[in-house]
């Protein structure tokens, strides 16, 4: 029995001193950004952006950020240094909802930074969703100022295996400026690849009624963005509108929701050009864009080149919609869609 206690208290020890090690060393390399600022020393891997954008805006140094979903990937922050002057954050998350953007912008201005500029791409397909909705599950833990609930990100195999043992193992430093940026590479950019990947959806034959996303687009911006927008009276939005391909706009038509979707656009529109701190960007009737499927990787994605342009706008004030020329812009959106020739487009095998 003496012996069998000796043993249980020599595990015990291990089994603690191990226990100890391993959250110290999480704590000190802290790969999520929980609780301090990058080591200078350390490869961090930047991949999980539902995991690390809270502790970067925690605790990264900026005085602006990017916001959206994967139509803000590709934006390199230099080109907002060398534009606008600006130390810019990446924090996107791909196929975001409106909630997700709610959720780190709370972290952000909850962060202490001087908060200059957001800079949030608006995808009007996910605002007519629930304003609870989010793309992947919460990590709570992650995203609040609790250190008790931390038990699942100190004491967590992946943490441990996929961020520090790895990049010590095999370095290999996140660009900051580029993160997250999209996978595909020069060649995926092309009209054959793009074509050979849509699928057509099928044709719907009732017409969605003008009115019929209003109510969710309402809720969504009432509990997710204008309040933002609202306390933050000291910090400019720019807010955008991504530039799909035209085969966005061949769903928007077979699935019958033309005039729902200009609605949308209308309806967003018009409640943030009444804030003093918001500038507005349309993007998605520069024709030269959308009807040149040279520029896509698939119906929606387009070229980094295309993320340089959005930003050379943000400071000439080009492709900006006020007050007096979003009726003008959407009436250019509804011309380019209604005139083009989309029969001969799938008129050709790919």
């Amino acid at each position: 029995m003496k012996q069998y206690k000796r043993w249980m208290a020599v595990f015990l020890s291990v089994f603690g001193g191990l226990t100890a090690a391993v959250i110290l060393l999480v704590v000190y390399v802290d790969p999520f950004f929980q609780y301090h600022a990058p080591l200078d020393w350390f490869p961090y891997v930047v991949d999980h952006q539902i995991n690390q954008n809270p502790g970067m805006a925690k605790h990264m140094e900026y005085d602006s950020v990017i916001l959206g979903s994967s139509m803000t990937v590709n934006f390199n922050t230099g080109w907002f240094r060398e534009l606008m002057g600006l130390q810019t954050l990446k924090l996107s998350y791909s196929g975001a909802f409106p909630k997700d953007q709610a959720n780190i912008m709370e972290v952000v201005f909850n962060s202490g930074h001087n908060v200059d500029a957001v800079f949030l791409g608006i995808d009007v397909i996910t605002y007519s969703g629930g304003v609870e909705e989010t793309k992947y599950p919460l990590p709570e833990y992650l995203y609040d100022d609790k250190i008790w609930n931390d038990i699942q990100y100190v004491l967590n195999k992946d943490v441990l295996l996929e961020y520090i043992l790895r990049p010590l193992a095999d370095p290999d430093k996140t660009d900051l400026a580029t993160v997250y940026a999209s996978w595909w590479t020069e060649e995926y950019y092309n009209k054959q690849w793009v074509m050979h990947n849509y699928v057509r959806p099928e044709r719907v034959e009732e017409e969605a009624e003008p009115e019929s996303y209003v109510e969710n687009v309402k809720a969504n911006m009432d509990a997710n963005i204008c309040p933002y927008i609202e306390r933050h009276p000291e910090t400019d939005f720019y807010i955008f509108y991504p530039p799909y391909s035209i085969l966005f706009w061949n769903d928007v038509l077979q699935e019958n929701h033309m005039e729902a979707t200009m609605r949308e656009y209308e309806y967003i529109s018009k409640r943030l050009l009444a804030y003093d701190n918001v500038r507005v960007f349309f993007f998605p009737n520069q024709e030269w864009i959308i009807c040149d499927l040279d520029r896509y990787a698939d119906y929606s994605h387009y070229h980094p080149d295309i993320n340089r342009y959005m930003t050379e706008c943000f400071v000439s004030g080009d492709c900006e919609v006020t007050e007096e020329n979003l009726g003008e812009e959407l009436e250019k959106m509804r011309e380019i869609v209604e005139n083009y020739d989309f029969e001969e487009l799938f008129s050709v095998e790919y």
